[in-house]
């Protein structure tokens, strides 16, 4: 045990996963870490503007404006003080330079610069002051102390000028963990969904989001713009049933030794080159409402568009579009973007896997929903169970994500 009086701070090293966190920034009231993924990430420790030391650390990076783009890496300020935001010591300047204002100290004791059991506002807290190098993958590859005379600025901006393109920062060029299936859907199927998208017609989609404590619907264009339609269809949903459990669950259960049994949502969607129909980069299971799903499964209907690709950017720049008929299954919990549709439109059929337990844990989070969140019921049919009449209907989640 620590001695009394012992201040324990977080010590985290080169290769530990660096952690996620939600803090409000000086133009984001919300900025949500993880969702940087894919590029270089620089952490300032540096507790304030006001002092020698807090200054002579930014004016170090903002020296090298030029390293920091958002395309190959970014800089977050981490302060302390509320006074540099209400002096205006700190400001954003896009692309690449970002404040976080911690001024409750959550993101400063997750990565050890102040120690874990402090509470900034309540008296003096002892405060280490460092950089961070994160790759793109969030894990951590080097925390470097301020030192003396900056020494650790120049160490720090030494090593993002070395740094080599986001995709190969593994020394390789990666590979993203997703399963691409060939012929999951036969040709008829794919064009009985797409008349039915035409004849039904899609409603503007959002995305769920976790606030106060509650999963909550919200509609932003500028990150997600899609229209969807609800398939209800006895026929179709049987058919749909039968291809994702002979030719889907049994990819996963060889791959990732995981039995999905259950199934969630029977939606087509639609990016449209008309409004630019994207959704930026995002997690499928980062809320209660959504933490029960495990695998995403994204079935191309129709060929004859550009963009509308799928990328995962903790693993380099590759997009995929598959063919149509083909599914793209990934983990719920990937980083992953669509990219807008310039000619044309893409369809595709968006549906989540997940199993008995993850049910259960779906069952115990209804009462985190927001109003307007229809509660899940698991006595309804769910169809990836094989044991579901093949004409059961199933009761439909309206899950926008």
């Amino acid at each position: 045990m620590a001695s009394e009086g012992v201040r324990r701070y977080i010590d985290l090293q080169p290769g530990d996963p660096a952690p996620w966190f939600e803090q409000r920034g000086c133009e984001n009231p919300r900025y949500v870490f993880d969702t940087a993924a894919g590029r270089w990430l620089v952490l300032c420790f540096f507790a304030s503007a006001s002092d020698p030391v807090g200054r002579e650390a930014l004016a170090a990076a903002l020296a090298r404006r030029d390293l920091f783009d958002d395309a190959h890496a970014s800089f977050f300020g981490v302060t302390l003080d509320p006074g540099d935001e209400k002096r205006g010591r700190v400001r954003d300047s896009m692309p690449g330079i970002r404040f976080l204002l911690d001024f409750d100290g959550r993101v400063s004791r997750a990565y050890g610069a102040i120690p874990a059991d402090s509470q900034p506002g309540g008296g003096r807290v002892p405060v280490q002051r460092f950089w961070f190098v994160i790759d793109p993958t969030l894990r951590i590859v080097a925390k470097i102390p301020f030192g003396t005379d900056g020494a650790g600025h120049r160490e720090a901006i030494a090593l993002v000028e070395r740094l080599p393109a986001p995709g190969r920062h593994a020394g390789v060029e990666l590979q993203a963990p997703v399963l691409l299936l060939p012929d999951v859907f036969e040709p008829e199927l794919c064009e009985a969904l797409v008349a039915a998208y035409d004849r039904i017609g899609g409603t503007p989609s959002g995305f769920m989001r976790q606030i106060d404590g509650r999963t909550v619907l919200v509609s932003d264009p500028g990150h997600k713009r899609r229209s969807d339609c609800h398939i209800e269809t006895p026929e179709l949903i049987a058919r749909i049933q039968a291809r994702i459990r002979r030719r889907v669950v049994p990819e996963i259960r060889k791959v990732h030794q995981f039995e999905a049994t259950r199934m969630e949502r029977y939606i087509v969607a639609c990016y449209d080159a008309e409004d630019a129909g994207h959704f930026n980069a995002h997690r499928d299971n980062t809320t209660r409402g959504t933490a029960h799903r495990r695998f995403a499964v994204s079935v191309n209907l129709n060929a004859g568009f550009d963009g509308g690709e799928v990328g995962f950017p903790e693993y380099g720049p590759r997009t995929f579009k598959p063919a149509p008929g083909a599914a793209l299954v990934f983990s719920c919990s990937l980083l992953h973007a669509v990219t807008p549709v310039r000619r044309g439109r893409r369809l595709a059929f968006l549906p989540f896997l997940y199993d008995d337990a993850a049910a259960k844990l779906r069952e115990g989070n209804n009462a985190y929903l927001a109003d307007g969140l229809g509660p899940y019921r698991p006595q309804d049919p769910d169809p990836a169970r094989s044991d579901t009449p093949s004409g059961s209907e199933p009761a439909l989640s309206r899950g926008t994500d």
